[in-house]
């Protein structure tokens, strides 16, 4: 089964939850520079996952450029990445609006933290059904950033509940290290050797 489909409807997909994102931001009521103060929270987090947003949609550019075809398994896993990805907008709403609150924290960490399951097993299948050896297999090695990731998010859930900026600059963290480009798929491409 081709891929183009399925790249395509993702890509819409991410693209429509940017716009929803940027659709959130409200306009200030007066207009000095000091009046954007109160709304800095909600523009760091609208920049914070928005940073996701194109972190996940470049990550899965390049892992499917990097494969051959998909499978129903494939279908099914990426529809259960957008799932988590189309929920962004909605916790980091909650955050921007309850930024020192724990639960609004928490909730978005766990919702980073279930998209970067999703993304796992969408990738594990997609190794799975290339086969041994494969050129993906072959660019993701040994996945230090997608093994940390996880880690970083449960434990700025669990920070959530005592400090909400810690976890919200853990969440920035993980970012962060992914926010560096990632040129393992693209150096497999090329055929330089993974280091």
């Amino acid at each position: 089964m081709g891929k183009s489909r399925l790249e395509a409807f993702s890509d819409g997909v991410i693209a429509i939850l940017i716009t929803i994102m940027v659709l959130d931001l409200k306009v200030p009521e007066g207009a000095q520079l000091g009046s954007l103060l109160p709304l800095l929270p909600v523009l760091l987090n609208y920049a914070l996952s928005f940073v996701y947003l194109g972190i996940y949609w470049n990550n899965h550019h390049h892992m499917f450029h990097a494969s051959e075809r998909v499978t129903g398994a494939i279908l099914w896993a990426n529809l259960h990445l957008l799932f988590w990805l189309s929920l962004i907008p909605f916790t980091t709403a909650w955050m921007s609006e309850n930024h020192h609150d724990s639960a609004p924290s928490a909730l978005y960490g766990a919702d980073l933290l279930l998209a970067a399951i999703a993304y796992f097993i969408l990738e594990r299948l997609i190794i799975a059904s290339q086969g041994r050896g494969s050129l993906l297999q072959r660019a993701v090695g040994r996945d230090w950033k997608g093994k940390l990731s996880p880690l970083l998010y449960l434990a700025g859930i669990v920070a959530a509940f005592w400090s909400p900026p810690l976890a919200q600059g853990m969440y920035v963290l993980v970012a962060l290290l992914w926010l560096v480009p990632d040129r393992r798929i693209e150096n497999m491409l090329s055929g330089k050797s993974n280091a």
